[in-house]
């Protein structure tokens, strides 16, 4: 017999009209309340209530309909705090049928570590019986409950009333007597633990614990003493057990792989729990698609499993008809269904096979159950934030023990930190799958680089342990048959990175509408970062991005570009020769240093290769960027494979090694126009201008065999000259360009853009530029040095119709700003 002076729990009891009878040093200990404070007051001065019993009484009368109460709850302290607590409530019965309700409670947050292993304990204590015996001064029985008869034969008529050497006279009987005469004399609380062989099961030696309260009216005068009896035997078996699991389950969850984790679970649950282990999820949690799967009301909609873990003690698992990865049918009225419908675990101690149950309904696992001699069954459900992840069954064959109440915590524990695992890898893999689907539908789908270029690329995420980034690429068509070029990298990976790039490539388009120079256009997406930062001040959102702008003319073959703290383009020649232009760094796009981007125009010959990308192409762990800049240019320069090839050879990692970060790569080989295809007329800034103006175009289309758009085009040019003549004092420009469209183009020097607005009927002006939208595909005008140009883009196989309908209302007046 050991006695020690500590318990884990306090004690209190109150009648049966929830007013407090009597109090212990513990539960002053615990609350902060003294007798003095509580005896005599109701309950609820500490007790918690919930919506289905929210008085004193209605928590009384739930208690009594329950046969009492158990579970994890708060209590309020006397200083306001709340405390997490495992509590009980127990019934007792004295003579003459009276009821008495005695409140166990241990505290959660101060359980020593040799007493505790984490929730598993508390459930084994909370759920294992208790026998309560209260005793006067004189150490006679006044009230005890029903399972105290159970732990030593005594029944309640022999026992009220009586001493315990009375009611068993033996030698054990006196030393248990002498330590409550200690308890009651010196208030202390004490714990005695010996072995004995219960009526129950008279041929297993148990462990009993025994605790011993001295209870106090509201002076702080001891009333009695109250004994607690717990078997720990099984919690002692259980907690062993815990043990080895607790060291064992370390090592799940350790990648972000629901299959892998499903897997980690059912290996450490044999045979240490069962003999066959298996684990079914959720046909969309490996994927981390679809809405999650609540526990509830099925509706007569079953969800779909997939086997995703399985393991026996024998080889090859032929306990199982289906195999890791394949559908696992779920039947109406099997106790996987129960689980999916209440959300509780469901224990089969005894697995009941005849013929006609519920195993009959799907034959294959029928023959599995019965070939294998299965016996015991325990269903966990899987669950994480009120969703269900899956279900895991444990069986034993081998084994001729049922499954217990206490295997069942076991389980449910191991469960419990296997779904933490597969719920953050869920969480992971619908994180990743939303930001690449984010970012591949706000990526290009097609590149069109019209007579300028032709253009392929690449886009490699990285791989599962970095998530998506934020690279993304363009092509971009501008005016005067020009094509605007850009790759770009936010920092940082995921759904965050995967937005801010759409954001990014969203303004780089409006810039690049505004026909702004690289230089200017990094400057404007510089503070569009900042501003984006600023705004997103108060949330982890990603901030700071790199970016490359190429601007290429096919007329000229001059490309201009400017780029912001990302690596330069490569630059391959028709011959095969490498170069990476010598071009200023300049800044990372939001960190907000001010320093001016500059830009750099190289003239390109026909046919060059123009290689934009990010540093994913070029990094590596184990070399240096230079490394990767050579590699690079080694695999484009092979001037007579396809754009498509050359994507795939550049793309290609080195052996043995997986990209550290995002891999983007935009390929394009440079076209130019020939002077052929190309007009252009200096003109006086005078009345004769106009008239100039359409006849030589008007001979130009007919020498490109375009006289179908002769009317259109005339009307465009009497606008867009007549505006230039207007609002200019030096010579005019007069371009057109003969590409996949007709482009009109006319320089002036007033750097002023024009602007379309709304005439009334009575105005004699205004109607010009509304004309040359109605005319054109596409209109605008460019800044350029020295003025601006103003141009318009034609199909080449317009409406005639429409021109001629227009050109009445042309000699109404030219379009004014």
């Amino acid at each position: 017999m050991n006695t020690y002076e500590t318990s884990e729990s306090a004690v209190a009891m109150f009648d049966e009209y929830g007013t407090v009878v009597a109090w212990t040093q513990a539960a002053e200990q615990l609350v902060g309340y003294s007798a003095g404070d509580v005896v005599g007051r109701s309950a609820s001065l500490v007790l918690p209530f919930s919506e289905t019993a929210p008085t004193i009484s209605a928590f009384v009368e739930q208690c009594r309909a329950q046969n009492g109460w158990s579970g994890t709850t708060a209590v309020r302290h006397r200083d306001g705090r709340k405390l997490n607590i495992n509590l009980r409530i127990s019934m007792l019965r004295g003579q003459d049928r009276t009821v008495r309700w005695l409140i166990s409670v241990t505290d959660i947050g101060t359980l020593s570590t040799e007493a505790t292993n984490g929730s598993v304990r508390e459930s084994l204590l909370t759920r294992a019986p208790i026998g309560i015996v209260v005793r006067d001064p004189q150490l006679r029985c006044i009230w005890v409950n029903d399972t105290m008869e159970r732990h030593d034969g005594i029944s309640r008529d022999r026992r009220l009333g009586r001493q315990f050497t009375d009611a068993r006279p033996d030698a054990k009987a006196e030393a248990v007597e002498a330590v409550m005469q200690q308890v009651l004399h010196s208030g202390t609380t004490k714990v005695h633990q010996y072995r004995t062989w219960p009526p129950t099961s008279p041929r297993r030696e148990h462990t009993m614990a025994a605790s011993f309260f001295c209870l106090q009216d509201a002076d702080g005068q001891a009333l009695g003493v109250c004994t607690i009896n717990v078997d720990v035997t099984e919690s002692q078996q259980a907690l062993e057990r815990l043990a080895i699991l607790s060291e064992a389950s370390t090592r799940l969850g350790n990648t972000l792989d629901v299959m892998q984790t499903s897997q980690e679970l059912a290996d450490l649950a044999v045979p240490l729990l069962a003999d066959y282990a298996i684990v079914d999820l959720e046909q969309s949690v490996p994927f981390g698609e679809g809405s999650p799967v609540r526990i509830g009301p099925m509706n007569g909609r079953l969800p779909a499993f997939r086997r995703a873990g399985l393991a026996s003690i024998h080889q090859g698992v032929p306990e199982s008809p289906w195999m890791r990865g394949e559908p696992v049918p779920v039947t109406p009225t099997s106790p996987v269904t129960s689980v999916l419908r209440t959300g509780k675990s469901h224990l089969e101690a005894i697995l009941d096979t005849a013929p006609g149950t519920w195993i009959d309904e799907d034959p294959a696992r029928a023959q599995k159950i019965r070939e294998n001699s299965m016996h015991s069954l325990m269903v966990v459900p899987i669950r994480a934030r009120r969703a269900l992840l899956g279900v895991a069954l444990f069986v034993r064959t081998e084994d001729p023990m049922p499954f217990q109440e206490f295997d069942l915590l076991l389980a449910e524990e191991l469960v419990s930190r296997a779904a933490m695992s597969m719920d953050n890898a869920r969480q992971y893999a619908r994180e990743h799958t939303a930001a690449l689907a984010l970012q591949r539908n706000l990526l290009p789908h097609r590149l069109k680089g019209g007579t300028a270029v032709d253009a392929a690329s690449r886009y490699l995420p990285a791989d599962m342990d970095h998530g998506v980034g934020g690279d993304w690429f363009d092509v971009i068509p501008l005016s005067g048959a020009r094509v605007a070029l850009v790759v770009g990298d936010v920092v940082g990976h995921g759904i965050n990175a995967a937005a801010t790039m759409g954001r990014l490539r969203t303004a780089v388009h409006t810039l690049a509408d505004m026909e702004l120079p690289p230089d200017e256009l990094l400057s404007h997406l510089d503070d569009t970062v900042q501003r984006m930062a600023d705004e997103d001040a108060d949330t982890p959102a990603v901030v700071g991005a790199t970016c490359v702008y190429a601007v290429y003319d096919p007329v000229t073959r001059k490309c201009t570009m400017a780029r912001a703290g990302h690596p330069p383009p490569a630059i391959i020649d028709p011959q095969g020769r490498v170069t990476f232009p010598d071009l200023p760094t300049g800044a990372p796009l939001g960190i907000g240093l001010g320093a001016p981007f500059e830009a750099v125009e190289l003239e390109l010959p026909e046919g060059s290769l123009l290689a934009l990308y990010t540093d994913g192409l070029i990094e590596t762990r184990d070399h240096d960027i230079d490394v990767g800049m050579e590699r690079l240019g080694a695999a484009l320069a092979q001037p007579g494979r396809s754009l498509e090839d050359l994507c795939t050879l550049a793309t290609e990692t080195l052996p043995g090694q997986e990209p550290c970060d995002d891999v983007t790569l935009l390929l394009v080989r440079t076209r130019s126009i020939s002077p052929g295809q190309v007009a252009s007329w200096t003109l006086p800034s005078d009345e004769t201008a106009v008239h100039s103006a359409r006849h030589m175009a008007a001979c130009q289309l007919a020498e490109w065999g375009l006289e179908g758009l002769e009317d259109a085009t005339k009307l465009i040019v009497s606008e867009l000259v007549t505006n230039a003549v207007r609002h200019s004092t030096s010579q005019i420009g007069l371009r057109l360009i003969h590409h996949q469209v007709l482009t009109c183009e006319v320089f002036d020097t007033n750097a002023d853009s024009p602007q379309l607005r709304r005439a009334r009927t009575t105005d004699e002006n205004g109607r010009g530029l509304f004309l040359v939208g109605q005319l054109s595909r596409r209109w605008g005008a460019r800044s350029v040095s020295g003025g601006k140009v103003v141009w318009a883009e034609e199909d080449l196989a317009p409406g005639v119709p429409k021109a001629r309908a227009c050109e009445g209302a042309a000699v109404a007046g030219a379009g004014v700003r």
